[in-house]
């Protein structure tokens, strides 16, 4: 059974050594000026009896009891605004909700620190639509690397919250459109020609490791 943990909070964040093999964005978990969030106990992987070591280059022993994580920090110019930094999740281990869910478990805790609203930035339509499932919508602005943002309320956002707006859902993965993105997602955005905003998963149980008597 998987435990979904938040580790702490920049910017005396802790740190995670992941495997860059089946982790993205491995190497910016090294630095401690970033809270952490993470998803553990997922089988191992498959490649996990074919001779993969399970320490680095360096000697030091990856933490291979991570399925996901995702590390933020406070906005540079907005000190109510968290972002999202880097959400990875392992290959075997994506199509199961994995970052969405760790999405919701940072930012249904963010306003206990005095944050107003998360965001994060997305690069394709895959994270676009993973976000929308974590309660997250798109803010119709870009960022100077042609990602979209993305930004929802900090705390709860339960069942009597108002429902994000189709025709803007509609227009972020327009914008992917433009791009003439090859398959896999041009096949995904074609399959959404049309379709309404995802559904949102449900805040799992977490465990914050940030308060002693948790």
């Amino acid at each position: 059974m998987v435990e979904y943990a938040l580790l702490g909070w920049p910017p005396d964040g802790p740190t995670l050594r992941l495997d860059h093999r089946r982790f993205a964005y491995a190497g910016k978990f090294v630095v401690s000026n970033t809270g952490k969030a993470v998803v553990r106990g997922a089988a191992a992987p498959d490649d996990a009896d074919a001779g993969t070591p399970d320490d680095a280059a360096d000697g030091v022993s990856y933490d291979t009891d991570v399925a996901a994580a995702v590390a933020f920090s406070a906005d540079r110019t907005d000190g109510s605004l968290l972002r999202l930094r880097y959400l990875t999740v392992r290959p075997d281990l994506k199509r199961q909700e994995m970052g969405p869910r760790l999405a919701t478990v940072v930012a249904s805790a963010a306003d206990r620190r005095a944050y107003d609203r998360v965001a994060i930035a997305v690069n394709n339509p895959f994270a676009y639509e993973a976000m929308y499932k974590a309660g997250f919508a798109w803010t119709g602005r870009e960022s100077g690397l042609a990602e979209l943002l993305l930004e929802r309320p900090a705390g709860d956002v339960g069942d009597g919250a108002a429902p994000p707006d189709p025709g803007t859902y509609r227009d972020g993965l327009d914008r992917y459109r433009r791009r003439d993105l090859g398959d896999p997602e041009a096949s995904f955005l074609d399959d959404r020609v049309g379709a309404d905003p995802p559904a949102r998963v449900d805040v799992p149980e977490w465990v914050d490791a940030t308060d002693p008597e948790a």
